[in-house]
């Protein structure tokens, strides 16, 4: 699903870990920081294309990682298949609502989309996450295998829900974390997840009256009807 890993704060030496990592600078003018990101983006632009046509994204890893950190040191980034276009660049905050300043001043900086880029400030939604198969070192995770039981609160307007994979169980704590919700985000897209589920947790064992991932999508579809929301569409 993705051409490219959110923003990691690595470097090629690990810290001593008794040393505390330091303060990242957080810019004050949130519109300044996103017009510096775009001169930097479109400086990188070459080096990025070059790496993606010859299927090596990790030639520019640090770099973006750089220039995403440099507008605020809390936001993900990744470099996506495009829903109309070719790639996406997707710029983050997770729905933190600290962050969103500064990835709408990212979002109105942008460029208009075009053949080959699109951009979003929230992680999209794929068009169909029944054909999406998750790496995560040796296990191989079809989505289509995702199983969910969704419980309504109609005067919420949201749903609780508990993922089921027949894969979780053999994964360490923090890829069965990744695994719980990223076929959500995959599924419904990161903004509409955020609104729309309250409550989200593993199943160990397959519910009773589970349901596919594209039925979630239909189920949230219709909660969000009389509000004229698309969900799961272009965005």
């Amino acid at each position: 699903m993705r051409l490219f890993r959110r923003r990691r704060n690595d470097t090629p030496d690990p810290p001593d870990p008794r040393t505390a990592w330091p303060d990242q600078p957080v810019p004050e003018d949130a519109g300044a920081a996103a017009e510096e990101f775009w001169r930097g983006w479109f400086e990188l632009l070459p080096q990025v294309s070059a790496a993606l046509g010859e299927r090596e994204p990790h030639r520019v890893e640090h770099d973006l990682c750089q220039l995403v950190e440099a507008l605020h040191p809390r936001l993900h980034f990744s470099l996506e298949r495009g829903q109309q276009a070719i790639y996406a660049l997707v710029v983050t905050g997770q729905e933190d609502p600290e962050l969103r300043p500064y990835t709408d001043a990212w979002k109105v900086a942008a460029p208009p989309a075009d053949a080959i880029w699109e951009y979003h400030d929230s992680v999209p939604p794929v068009p169909d996450p029944s054909g999406v198969t998750v790496n995560l070192g040796e296990h191989r995770i079809s989505l289509a295998d995702v199983r969910v039981a969704a419980q309504i609160d109609e005067a919420a307007a949201v749903v609780d829900v508990a993922v089921f994979h027949p894969a979780l169980a053999d994964l360490e704590p923090d890829a069965r974390t990744t695994m719980t919700f990223l076929p959500l985000d995959a599924t419904l897209g990161e903004r509409v997840a955020a609104e729309r589920l309250r409550r989200v947790e593993t199943a160990a064992v397959e519910p009773d009256g589970a349901i596919t991932l594209m039925e979630l999508r239909d189920l949230v579809r219709t909660l969000d009807s009389q509000r004229g929301e698309n969900v799961g569409g272009p965005s």
